[in-house]
């Protein structure tokens, strides 16, 4: 499963490119509607990074949970998803990763509400 921020426009858009391009083999779902809970993550978690959950409840962030989709998509995606997880590409996928992250409220698609702590976000979904 692959769980990201549906509040944030950035992270919507990117995910809806993944889904129509990298064709990953997974649920996607807003972390606004998922039980966090029951896949053993925290909602401070799943604020921070993309999260990427296998069957058997292994939770990777980040690049990592990037690098996993990729793995999981069609045609060239897997071989560039193994790649961004072989050091020293791995750790400048993190800090690339990272840098995207804190800053996702710039990035193109993006809103003010991305740079929102969740509670401070407008109310336009509805949490569980």
């Amino acid at each position: 499963m692959l769980v990201y921020d549906g509040d944030c426009a950035f992270c919507t858009t990117s995910v809806t490119y993944a889904e129509k391009y990298v064709r990953p083999d997974c649920e996607v779902t807003a972390w606004q509607f998922a039980d966090l809970d029951a896949l053993g993550v925290t909602r401070e978690r799943a604020e921070y990074e993309l999260l990427w959950i296998t069957p058997g409840g292994a939770v990777y962030g980040g690049a990592q949970a990037v690098a996993k989709l990729m793995l999981s998509g069609r045609g060239a995606w897997a071989p560039l998803g193994a790649l961004l997880r072989l050091p020293p590409v791995s750790w400048a996928a993190h800090g690339v990763y990272r840098v995207i992250a804190n800053n996702r409220d710039r990035m193109p698609g993006g809103t003010p509400a991305c740079a929102l702590p969740a509670d401070r976000r407008p109310d336009t979904m509805t949490r569980p």
